[in-house]
């Protein structure tokens, strides 16, 4: 016959109760950490990955489009020699 001990069952329901409890610290710790950390960046200005490759993008095309047209001139002004 197995005797079960109240004593050791109580602690046993303390400590599942108390790695719950610490869980939940963990997430809301987590959150409040994210939170303050985005706060910061919005105040300093940054910009977001996609603003940066939007304007990466954009750069990209107008040189592009200046070499096409730096040639174009280039070949107007053999012709006009």
């Amino acid at each position: 016959m197995q005797t079960r001990n109240k004593v050791l069952d109580d602690i046993s329901q303390l400590m599942t109760n108390a790695m719950g409890v610490a869980q939940g610290a963990r997430t809301e710790a987590e959150t409040a950490m994210k939170s303050m950390i985005d706060r910061w960046l919005a105040d300093r200005d940054f910009v977001t990955r996609e603003e940066f490759d939007a304007v990466r993008a954009m750069a990209q095309k107008a040189r592009e489009e200046n070499e096409v047209l730096k040639a174009r001139l280039d070949a107007m002004e053999a012709a006009g020699k």
